[in-house]
């Protein structure tokens, strides 16, 4: 009995070893216009998952250093984190933005460098944002998104991650961001016939300006794509963070969408 008992502990340990929370969020301007208070509310909600992508990081006005003060703020919530911020992406000076990763150091480890993708950087105006993980001696490689706004027709930049899969053959990618386009849209379709699910749908993610209707949220415009084939969602979801405040103008001081969560593991 000892014995069945001592394998169901290794067995469980080994599966909550193997899994990871991977969080994404459009933080809107993030710079130094964001407080102490803010970024620390930033933190508390970050702080359970494993791995966080960032996109608006602001390219100058403090970006880098609000990233910094975020991992500080994390750091001192009693795990250690990581970071890595991307160079101003390539788009005009006006649209250019940086991109950044989080990373609780005993969950997961960087392979290697971060880097911006340029091949299709005269394509796309924020160039994506790539990483590779390790974790459970299984490695992912984690892409970090920020399109062009809907008014511009942002299926013309995301028609280019159909490539992305035989460009890196090897990685397991996951896809992530916000994508000014809701999963539902034909644009997606190459990926969809690959193998890629998106972790979730008909789920709007961006906030309204002003409550309507007693709704809150906007646009279907977040979410995480990823190869079914080797890649288990086990779990995921958006964070509602503007019910910690007590009007939607006040939540909208952190940002203008929610963050979006996969919990998953690797096949």
């Amino acid at each position: 009995m000892k014995k069945i008992f001592l394998f169901v502990f290794l067995l469980l340990s080994f599966i909550g070893f193997c899994q990871i929370k991977l969080v994404s969020w459009n933080v809107e301007n993030l710079g130094k216009s964001k407080s102490n208070e803010e970024i620390a509310f930033m933190a508390n909600l970050l702080n359970q998952y494993d791995l966080v992508a960032l996109q608006e990081v602001v390219a100058g006005n403090g970006g880098a250093q609000a990233v910094a003060r975020l991992a500080d703020a994390l750091n001192r919530k009693g795990s250690h984190w990581d970071y890595t911020i991307s160079d101003p992406t390539s788009s005009s000076p006006s649209k250019t933005e940086r991109y950044a990763f989080l990373w609780k150091t005993a969950s997961v480890k960087i392979i290697g460098k971060a880097w911006l993708e340029k091949i299709y950087a005269t394509q796309i105006e924020r160039e994506p944002y790539l990483c590779t993980f390790e974790y459970g001696n299984k490695q992912f490689t984690a892409i970090s998104f920020h399109a062009i706004t809907k008014s511009k027709q942002p299926e013309r930049e995301i028609k280019y991650f159909q490539f992305f899969p035989t460009t890196y053959p090897k990685s397991n990618l996951i896809i992530m961001g916000d994508f000014n386009c809701p999963q539902s849209h034909s644009v997606f379709n190459p990926l969809r016939k690959m193998g890629f699910a998106s972790a979730l749908v008909n789920q709007k993610t961006s906030l309204k300006r002003s409550i309507k209707n007693g709704q809150y949220l906007a646009s279907e415009f977040d979410n995480i794509f990823f190869l079914k084939s080797n890649i288990k969602k086990l779990s995921s979801g958006v964070v509602l963070f503007y019910q910690n405040f007590p009007s939607l103008r006040h939540a909208r001081t952190i940002s203008d969408h929610c963050p979006i969560w996969m919990e998953f593991s690797l096949n």
